[in-house]
Formats: C-alpha cells, sequence, structure tokens
C-alpha cells in the first residue's frame, strides 16, 4: 500500500501542498511533418529497392551468360525495369522534398 500514489481532484488539494498535477498535453497531427517523413522514407526505401534490383539483375545476368537461357535474359529484363521504375521514385520524391524545402524558405 505504500507504493501506491492517491489521485485527488484538483478541487481538493490547498496551495501548500507538495502535490503536483500535471496536465498531458495531447500531440496535434502536423501535416508537414508527416509530409517530410513520408517523403524521406519513400526516399530511403526506393534507393534500397533499386540496390537489390540491380544485384538480382547482376544474377540474372551472371546465369544468362553461364546457362544461354532465355528464361535467365526475361528476369534480367525484369529486374532492370524494377530498377528504373524505384530510381524514378526516388528522383521523384528528391524533388518533390526539394521543391517543399524551397517553399517553406520562401526563395
Amino acid at each position: 500500500m505504500t507504493n501506491y500514489k492517491q489521485v485527488v481532484p484538483q478541487s481538493q488539494l490547498d496551495h501548500k501542498s507538495k502535490m503536483v498535477l500535471r496536465r498531458r498535453t495531447r500531440r496535434r497531427f502536423n501535416p508537414r511533418i508527416f509530409l517530410d517523413r513520408t517523403i524521406e522514407t519513400t526516399a530511403i526505401v526506393s534507393l534500397l529497392f533499386t540496390g537489390f534490383a540491380g544485384v538480382g539483375a547482376t544474377g540474372c545476368w551472371g546465369m544468362e551468360i553461364a546457362t544461354s537461357s532465355q528464361h535467365w535474359q526475361q528476369h534480367k529484363k525484369t529486374c532492370l525495369g524494377m530498377m528504373l521504375v524505384s530510381f524514378s521514385g526516388f528522383l521523384g520524391s528528391a524533388l518533390i522534398g526539394a521543391s517543399f524545402s524551397i517553399q517553406r524558405d520562401k526563395f
């Protein structure tokens, strides 16, 4: 019973009491912070995916040379297409992020 704190309504506290009640502040939704974090996450994920697709394309290229198979050539083209799409996603998110930061700085 000594470890439990008693909750006392603020109206029952006198001014000389040492008990201090803190108000919990509610965090507000800030669309700017949300947009910045979304753009940053998109840029990081698209760069990572570009790297992984590049490794996949390199592996498929090696298998295509070793086996002379059309199967690996199709996989290589798919990986290269994914690389192109994800890298363009990175460039787009970087451009959007830069334009928003320029608008905020009012150049």
